[in-house]
């Protein structure tokens, strides 16, 4: 499901938090599905379970993920996740694109990126 990159600088709770979203996103974790719980993931990750909990937590704060008491993590649906976290990867967004145009990517190829990025999504269904 999740693998660890112990070479990555990021904290491992990002790596499962971006792992977890990653999943979530493409629909591999459908939305409404229960996450593994936390024990469950830190035994098969070999980590503490506080750090997947704060995993979690993060997941939640962003609104990909919601937990019910007493019957643990769920995928958001795609309607539940945020506006602060659609602004916050927008900025990102208009950020990578200034770097793009000064390291000289045409626009054409940013469009034809975004163009086959559609495309793909369109083909998955």
């Amino acid at each position: 499901m999740l693998s660890l990159n112990y070479r990555d600088g990021r904290p491992i709770y990002e790596q499962v938090r971006d792992g977890l979203r990653r999943l979530i996103i493409t629909g591999a974790i459908p939305p409404g599905d229960k996450l593994p719980s936390v024990r469950a993931m830190a035994g098969q990750l070999a980590i503490n379970p506080n750090t997947i909990q704060r995993a979690y937590e993060s997941l939640e704060q962003e609104g990909y993920a919601y937990s019910v008491p007493g019957k643990g993590c769920f995928a958001a649906l795609p309607q539940d996740v945020s506006g602060r976290r659609r602004e916050e990867l927008l900025r990102q967004l208009d950020a990578i694109l200034q770097e793009l145009a000064y390291l000289g990517v045409s626009w054409e190829e940013i469009e034809t990126r975004s163009r086959r990025e559609q495309a793909q999504r369109d083909k998955e269904g």
